[in-house]
């Protein structure tokens, strides 16, 4: 889908799971870029019809890409780097007013 500008071989990876899967990520990349370059293809689905929804701005101005890191629902995945044993899931439906949280 995406392919980063350079390669950056001396870049350390980082291992995180994504719903059970193992992905691995480069070093100081963000959630959402992690995400898309393992090929996951949204991040949640919108309350409504349950369609599905992905990393839009990638600036943390849309909301697009809401997931759950480490317990904490409503994360931007855009603005989070990822970080060796994250875990992170996939948020489906509305969000719960007041469950923000920085992760």
């Amino acid at each position: 889908m995406f392919k980063p500008l350079q390669l950056d071989a001396a870049r350390r990876r980082v291992t995180l799971t994504v719903e059970g899967r193992t992905i691995e990520a480069r070093d100081g990349d963000s959630l959402a870029l992690a995400l898309m370059d393992a090929g996951i293809d949204h991040t949640r689905t919108t309350p409504v019809s349950g369609a599905p929804r992905a990393p839009l701005c990638l600036m943390g101005v849309c909301f697009e890409c809401l997931v759950e890191v480490d317990g904490h629902p409503n994360v931007q995945a855009c603005m989070l780097e990822v970080r060796d044993g994250m875990r992170v899931r996939l948020q489906n439906g509305a969000r719960v007013a007041g469950d923000f949280d920085e992760a």
